[in-house]
């Protein structure tokens, strides 16, 4: 697996802190409710968080921030800390942070301090830019983009640049590669809307979307703008019709820091050398699965420095997360395996009937390798990545995993299924991969084999010539 590219994070910096508690009564003296138990949690926020989640997946992160002598520039350079490069701009005043009192997981209140702005940019800041392979400006309009805007610029011309914009901040540089604006923000800059109004998601339509989508294209003279649309996904425009990327599940959580997950996975395809099309759609994969696993509270933006990435396949992380997700909430997870190579009517029959006997179904894919050693040099006909897309597309299907062994007793035993699905065409075998499912007091079941339909017979008749095939 080729290691992720480097990126260079521009922006605001902010410190973040959670208050949870729990509201059992109103006070005596107030109709408002009194919070108790309050746990207080420190995470970085702003460009910080970007910063931390493009580092969460593995890549080498540096971050251009502005930061004080107060207190909280100080908690936010310990939190920082071995995980990413810290080039400092001046502050003036002291570093901005917010405060949000959870109840139950929902925000009740949220308190503002500190009005800190960087002052001005730094030789070391500029040449940061100079070097960068590829850049994220999170823009939270307190002046670290708009002290770096010529060096901004100059980037754009040269290396892919994501800008992540804000009502309060500047528009982006001409060129940038994408613009990653929620529907409000879109809509309030689109408008020239008081800041204020981008602050309450406003009924969005995707023609509104749309419009406000190519109307930003032409203003900021972008080469492309991806409206995020929360749990409905996003809207990418190059101008004209745009292209929408919708969300693979619904997923209800604690949506903070979502649209930093969009734009540092997008910033980071874009490194990697990805098209804008393949960034925008798996920067909706990212924040849909973000919000789904806690968001805020995830390990990616926690006290502890991220580790690098496990190396398995994309995307057999999420089919792991997905497992663990369903068995933590004491459900049924069920896998079947095989090449589906040409998916046909038996391989959807069976996956159709493994999902219903649990909550969960993952299907465990032969790589490439895997299938050759199997089938033979001509085999398989369908590359990975395609067979892939057309397994995640059933409705039946939650994950897929892929396995480069011949059998896939490694990635059976990480993800520690209830049930291994397999066609009825094994009933007369004894499974290498059952004492092992059996092990975690796991069950082989098999279901009714589909007669007639095998990838090799559609192969056999897809290759004679249309004549032949008449007869």
């Amino acid at each position: 697996m080729t290691a992720p590219a480097p990126l260079l994070v521009v922006g605001d910096a902010l410190l973040d802190h959670d208050v949870h508690g729990r509201v059992d009564r109103l006070a005596p003296d107030a109709p408002v409710p009194v919070v108790s138990g309050p746990r207080r949690t420190s995470r970085p926020g702003g460009a910080a968080l970007a910063a931390c989640l493009a580092a969460a997946d593995g890549r080498p992160v540096t971050l251009v921030t502005a930061l004080g002598d107060d207190p909280a520039s100080d908690t936010l350079r310990a939190l920082l800390d071995g995980r990413v490069r810290l080039v400092e701009l001046p502050l003036t005043g002291e570093l901005s942070s917010k405060t949000r009192v959870l109840v139950d997981g929902r925000p009740l209140l949220r308190l503002d301090d500190g009005d800190g702005r960087a002052r001005d940019a730094t030789e070391a800041a500029r040449r940061a830019i100079a070097e960068a392979g590829a850049v994220l400006v999170a823009d939270y309009g307190r002046d670290t983009a708009a002290v770096l805007r010529d060096d901004l610029a100059a980037a754009a011309a040269r290396v892919p640049l994501t800008w992540d914009p804000h009502p309060r901040g500047g528009s982006p540089v001409p060129g940038v590669r994408l613009a990653t604006p929620s529907a409000a923000e879109a809509h309030a800059l689109a408008h020239r809307a008081a800041p204020a109004d981008a602050g309450q998601e406003p009924d969005h339509d995707l023609h509104s979307a749309a419009q406000d989508a190519d109307r930003l294209v032409h203003a900021w003279r972008a080469a492309s703008v991806a409206v995020t649309l929360g749990g409905r996904g996003a809207l990418l425009s190059h101008g004209g019709t745009p292209l929408l990327v919708p969300s693979p599940v619904t997923a209800d959580g604690d949506a903070c820091g979502a649209g930093d997950r969009f734009a540092a996975t997008a910033a980071g395809c874009l490194a990697d050398g990805d098209l804008v099309e393949t960034a925008v759609r798996q920067a909706v994969h990212a924040a849909t699965r973000y919000v789904a696993e806690g968001g805020v509270r995830s390990d990616a933006v926690g006290t502890a420095p991220a580790g690098p990435r496990p190396a398995v396949h994309e995307p057999t992380g999420d089919a792991l997360r997905t497992a663990a997700r369903v068995r933590a909430a004491g459900g049924t997870v069920v896998a079947a395996g095989g090449c589906f190579d040409l998916l046909h009517a038996g391989h959807v029959a069976l996956l159709q009937a493994a999902r219903r006997t649990g909550d969960c179904l993952v299907v465990c894919v032969n790589s490439d390798a895997s299938v050759r050693r199997r089938k033979g040099s001509g085999r398989p006909l369908v590359p990975e990545a395609d067979r892939i897309r057309v397994l995640r597309a059933l409705e039946c299907v939650d994950a897929v995993a892929v396995f480069d062994e011949d059998t896939p007793e490694r990635l059976l035993a990480a993800l520690r299924p209830h049930i291994w699905a397999k066609g009825g065409d094994y009933a007369m075998t004894r499974l290498p991969e059952a004492a092992l499912v059996e092990s975690w007091g796991g069950q082989v079941v098999l279901f009714p084999y589909l007669d007639g339909r095998s990838t090799t017979g559609i192969a056999e008749r897809a290759a004679l010539t249309p004549g032949r095939a008449g007869r």
